[in-house]
């Protein structure tokens, strides 16, 4: 009897110390960090000097922009156009115009540099010669709505209303977004400084309306009253504002006194 007892406390402290034993060695593995496999990483690509320079031109640091563009192969269109854009934005049309020749003496067919300088000229109200630089690129970029754009507000630029709505409707139905562009420093500049800023929008306002975006026409119709558009009766006799005659957001700014900006 006494050794069934002695037989049984001693299995139940082998069964003990099993456990313990377990919970010893469940213990040490958690806390044991197991290393996991390297992972080779990548090498860091440089940059090219057409890539930092473009970072620089973001930054609108062009002098800064130049330099850098200036060690990347010279034998690119493509650089000696970015190099004229960044003299451009410094307003150097000079230093600009020439570079855009040098991309142009490298590829004669190259749309962005013609059109850019046409943004020279136009720039230096020359806008006979820019109108003639955009057609030229036109003839090799036909589907570009951009340069339609600049067409558009060089006409605009001579009086010449009709022609330069008609550039404009071709922008944007080859483009829904060309008006609202805010900033090309890629290869190719646009054109937004006008003098007539109320007729300007006015006729973007047209623009809009005749292509049926008429949130965007009501919008340029308040901003063409903010730059005190008076003609408010074209408003109402332009066939292109039909549409909008009926909404009560045209008949408000009909009434609409805006402050004048």
């Amino acid at each position: 009897m006494v050794s069934g007892k002695l037989q049984e406390v001693v299995s139940l402290g082998v069964l003990v110390l099993g456990i313990g034993l377990a919970q010893t060695n469940q213990s040490l593995l958690n806390k044991t960090t197991i290393p996991s496999p390297a992972i080779p990483s990548a090498p860091a690509v440089p940059l090219s000097p057409e890539r930092r320079a473009d970072i620089l031109m973001a930054r609108k640091m062009y002098r800064e922009a130049i330099e850098v563009y200036q060690q990347a192969p010279l034998d690119s269109a493509v650089i000696w156009n970015k190099i004229g854009i960044a003299h451009h934005q410094m307003l150097q049309f000079e230093a600009a115009r020439k570079c855009y020749e040098k991309a142009l003496k490298i590829n004669p067919k190259y749309s962005e540099a013609l059109n850019n300088i046409g943004t020279v000229y136009y720039a230096r109200k020359s806008h006979r010669r820019a109108i003639k630089y955009y057609k030229k690129a036109l003839k090799l970029s036909p589907q570009s709505a951009s340069i339609y754009s600049n067409l558009g507000t060089a006409y605009f630029a001579r009086k010449k209303y009709q022609q330069a709505a008609e550039a404009y409707q071709t922008a944007l139905s080859l483009d829904p977004e060309v008006f609202e562009h805010r900033s090309t420093y890629g290869v190719m500049l646009q054109e937004r400084t006008v003098e007539e800023r109320a007729k300007f929008h006015y006729y973007l306002a047209k623009t809009y309306a005749k292509a049926g975006m008429n949130d965007r026409a009501l919008i340029y119709i308040r901003k063409a009253l903010e730059e005190g558009f008076k003609e408010r009766d074209k408003l109402k006799a332009d066939p292109e504002f039909a549409g909008l005659q009926e909404l009560p957001e045209f008949q408000q700014l009909l009434t609409l006194e805006p402050r004048v900006l």
